[in-house]
């Protein structure tokens, strides 16, 4: 069995602005949990359209009744993998994401459809769909509701940090408090020692073959 869920969301700006602020709406006061993103693949088909395909790291609590089933590294931090096609012509963007870590646990796919909303061509019509399953047996149904919850939440998280992006792209975005400023603060230290790490082992990499 799966858990279906589908919401069509507005944003009160235009298409153009909406796809440049979903590239730049990372961090946000809303989006904490998101800590590192990575370009895997990128590119431009014939027909313009633009195909990317990235990598998020983001905590995930899991609920205390499943962290049993969980290694310890994996019970507080997912892998998501975000696939997207931009058409600038049809003025549309397509999201596909989906987690890679502990999907027998709980799988969530998610597919976003961004386009002009058809009743104010000055506003965004996003059209939302989520499938969540478990392969736990004796605790799917439970898992399931638990997910479904989680991505509701998460869902009006998204909103509110697209709007807090776009309104900053527009010289109107409020200041955020010290919390929310520190929170960020650590995100941006996290990805510092991630690239850090990264240099370090290409350099090993580069030595080794020297």
């Amino acid at each position: 069995m799966v858990k279906y869920f589908s919401c069509t969301g507005f944003l009160k700006s235009s298409w153009d602005q909406v796809f440049l602020a979903f590239w730049q709406r990372y961090p946000n006061p809303y989006s904490n949990h998101v800590l590192t993103e990575d370009i895997v693949f990128r590119e431009v088909t014939p027909d313009n359209r633009l195909i990317s395909r990235r990598l998020l790291t983001k905590t995930s609590r899991a609920p205390r009744w499943a962290e049993r089933f969980l290694p310890a590294h994996m019970a507080q931090k997912a892998y998501i993998l975000e696939d997207s096609v931009l058409d600038p012509q049809a003025r549309t963007m397509t999201t596909l994401t989906w987690n890679i870590s502990h999907a027998r646990v709980m799988s969530v796919e998610e597919r976003c459809v961004y386009r002009v909303n058809p009743d104010n061509s000055s506003w965004t019509q996003i059209q939302r769909e989520a499938w969540i399953s478990s392969k736990l047996y004796g605790l799917s149904k439970a898992i399931q509701e638990f997910g479904l919850a989680r991505f509701k939440s998460n869902v009006t998280k998204t909103m509110k940090g697209f709007e807090y992006i776009l309104a900053k792209m527009q010289g109107e975005a409020p200041s955020w408090t010290l919390a929310e400023a520190a929170s960020v603060k650590a995100r941006e230290t996290a990805l510092a020692a991630k690239v850090k790490a990264k240099g370090l082992a290409s350099q090993a990499q580069k030595q080794q073959y020297v």
